[in-house]
This record gives C-alpha cells, structure tokens and sequence, in this order.
C-alpha cells in the first residue's frame, strides 16, 4: 500500500505521516517513510531518527541528475534513473535511518544558496515509486511537499490513495478542492483528514464538505503534539483518530 499525505503548509502533513507510520507498524507491518520535501527537517525528529543523506546522492547527486535530464530534453519519458527494480529490503543502508521498524529516506534537501530548483529531486521521486514493489505487509507513507507542485511532477501517479490534510482555514479548505481536482484526473482517491480542529472549526469544516465520505477522521488540536514539534521531538502519542485512519485505509487499500 502507498499512501501520499498532501497539504498546504503547517497543516500536519509531518505530524499525521509519522503518527500514522507507528501505527502500521504497531500493527505489525514494515514501514517506508519517503521523505519528498525539500524544505522540511523536521520528519526525521518525529519519527526519532537521524537525518538520512539525500537520496539523490545514489544517482550521483542533484547536479548528475540535472545533467541527465537536460541531455534528454525534450524527451522527458526516456529518462530513467534506475535500471533495477526496487524493494524496500534493497535499499542501501547508508540511504535510509530505522527505528523499530520504520525505515525514513529522504530523496533530497536544499543545503545552500544557488543549488538550483527541485526539479531533480520530484523527478527521481517519482519513478523511485512507480518502480518500487511491496509485499503484503509492507506500507510507504510519502510526505509531499506542502501545495500541489508535487501533482505537476506526478509524484502521486502511483500511489493507491491520497490523503490531504486540512486544517481550520480558508487556505487549506480551497486547496482541498483543487487536490480533489488533480487526484480524479489521474484516477486516484482522495480522502480528507480534519486537523488541529476543535468542536466549532470541525462543524464547519464538515459542512463545507459536499461528500462526508470523504472524511475519514478528524484529529483534535492536541497541546501535547504541539508542544512536541514544537520542541522537534520524537512523537510518543497515541490518537484513536489515528488508528481510525489505519484500519479504514488498511480495509479498503491493502494487499
């Protein structure tokens, strides 16, 4: 099962992606967590683990994959970066951090000023998931980054759902109906998660909503989460919408 978390900025793509991890993996499944942000450091903390090296260094880092690109413009579909296909099992080591059956890869992040665009990085996301095969107990969770650029490279073409992340405001709600947009047309469901609500921006974020069915939980603003991400700490807490989540997605998506 691949899921892709999607939402505008400081919604808590990080926070439900990592939450969500641990609770596949409570529930005895392996974990990939991929990392497609370039300008979030913040996933790793969360997850309690180090920060792993850009996986665009395995292709020989931004500027070999830049090279690649530009000398098979404008023939984009001929690139490839991989001539094998992936499992999570071999994934190199010096790529990936783990803890307690979670493995974080990070496809890449901005280091210094004047690197260049992330182009790169989008493009080798992608087809490190369209090439990656799972067994029956194996989830990827991918982190995007926040907005809709990660649709323009086709990160999500294919993942088996799409979750967006919406907080209480009028940004998150219009980035919703454009999620729903680009989701239906490459054929993917999408699904809504109500985040940092409380009884009164719940209602109305409900109502704003054409179909409920769409939702499938609706997480509280919780002091403790803040506070914790807040400090760039591992999270330890445990939510029923979480696991509300994990057995819907399990029911509907898994192998």
């Amino acid at each position: 099962m691949k899921l892709a978390i999607c939402g505008k900025g400081g919604s808590g793509k990080s926070t439900i992606a990592a939450l969500l991890a641990k609770s596949f993996v409570k529930k005895g499944d392996s974990v990939l967590v991929i990392d497609t942000d370039e300008s979030n450091f913040g996933l790793h903390r969360q997850l309690g683990v180090e920060l792993p090296q850009d996986f665009t260094n395995y292709v020989g880092g931004k500027d070999a994959a830049l090279k690649k690109i530009m000398d098979a413009t404008p023939d984009w579909e001929s690139i490839s970066f991989f001539d094998e296909e992936w499992t999570i099992s071999n994934i190199p080591p010096a790529y990936f951090s783990e803890k307690n059956g979670i493995k974080l890869i990070a496809i890449g992040k901005i280091h210094e000023v004047g690197e260049g665009c992330a182009c790169t990085m989008g493009m080798l996301a992608k087809e490190f998931i369209g090439n990656l095969s799972l067994n029956s107990n194996e989830v990827v969770i991918i982190d995007t980054e926040a907005g809709i650029e990660h649709f323009g490279r086709a990160i999500e073409k294919d993942v088996d759902a799409i979750l967006m992340i919406v907080d209480p405001s009028f940004e998150s709600m219009k980035l919703s109906e454009k999620v729903v947009e680009l989701s239906s047309s490459i054929g993917k469901p999408v699904y809504f998660v109500l985040n940092k609500v409380d009884e009164t921006n719940e209602q109305f974020l409900r109502e704003s909503i054409t179909d409920q069915d769409m939702i499938i939980a609706a997480i509280p603003a919780d002091t403790k989460l803040s506070l914790a991400g807040l400090k760039g700490e591992e999270l330890i807490t445990e939510i029923k919408e979480i696991q509300i989540m994990n057995k819907f997605l399990t029911e509907n998506f898994k192998q």
